[in-house]
């Protein structure tokens, strides 16, 4: 190996430099933007709460039903107007159904069952009107339907009270539910917040 070839200068190619600020004006930048209400995110993550208070609202609902098919005795000649209209059984059927999708939904997001559950959620709402409509109806039906038919002053008080505190809890399950059931078959649920991941 000869002197000449030992110490023949070597030449590396180096890449442009790229400056910070070239780097920068090819970066490609995304900005999100958030078409949700506050209202609808606050409901997005309550869904299971919600949904749980729905289905236990339900239930007491029903339970409230079964109390009334022990009235039927002497010297009372009828059911009280609330048990005719059946909407102890069939509003309680609304409640527990709606309270389910909720969970559903927020276990499993799939866009069947987030309609399902807006269907759901609206029929409750319009059972809940319903059912604020004939509790009212009975209050003023059935405001004297103890004491109206019994000939013992001494208790006939005492289980009217219990029969309007009846009703007027079924009242306050009704309201509460309309206002669970409404803003859920109105604003509805975005997939991506009844994630169960984002959503806790």
């Amino acid at each position: 190996m000869d002197s000449s070839t030992a110490h023949s200068p070597v030449f590396l190619v180096f890449p442009p430099e790229i400056t910070a600020s070239e780097y920068e004006s090819t970066e490609l930048s995304a900005t999100t933007f958030s078409t949700q209400s506050p209202l609808q995110k606050l409901f997005a993550t309550k869904m299971k709460i919600l949904g749980t208070i729905q289905i236990l609202f339900g239930i007491m609902t029903f339970s409230f039903g079964v109390i009334f098919l022990f009235t039927l005795l002497k010297p009372y000649p009828r059911f009280p107007f609330i048990f005719l209209s059946g909407y102890p059984f069939w509003g309680s059927v609304l409640f527990i159904n709606s309270g389910a999708f909720l969970i559903a939904v927020k276990r499993k997001t799939t866009e069947t069952l987030i309609i399902l559950s807006r269907i759901m959620n609206f029929l409750s709402a319009l059972g809940a009107i319903a059912g604020i409509s004939l509790l009212t109806f009975g209050f003023i039906l059935d405001q004297n339907y103890i004491c109206g038919y019994s000939h013992q002053n001494s208790q006939c008080k005492a289980v009217t009270v219990l029969f309007l505190g009846i009703l007027i809890t079924l009242m306050t399950f009704s309201i509460i539910e309309l206002f669970i059931s409404l803003p859920f078959s109105i604003l509805g649920c975005h997939s991506e917040d009844c994630d169960c991941e984002q959503c806790c």
